[in-house]
């Protein structure tokens, strides 16, 4: 993926999923398969210092995983399944 399509594929993300929980499956760094249910917009166990690089140009999206509570970031290029309020995007 271009980092344009990355950059697009970032923000229909962001635009449909908004302050919703959406389901995800996609391909670790380490190669294995990881299933998520996630959800933007949580400022739960934020501490206001940010981050120390801007993860969309790493081609990353941050989320929060519900099922383990922690904050983590989705590799955009690996996306397998994506799901966002019922309709099916990847």
């Amino acid at each position: 993926m271009t980092q344009t399509e990355i950059r697009n594929r970032i923000e229909e993300i962001r635009a449909k999923a908004d302050d919703t929980f959406f389901s995800v499956h996609f391909i670790k760094k380490n190669g294995e398969l990881r299933k998520m249910v996630a959800r933007l917009k949580v400022s739960k166990g934020v501490k206001g210092v940010g981050l120390a690089f801007n993860p969309t140009e790493k081609g990353l999206l941050p989320v929060y995983d519900v099922q383990k509570q922690a904050f983590r970031m989705i590799r955009i290029a690996t996306i397998q399944h994506l799901q966002i309020k019922g309709e099916q995007l990847a």
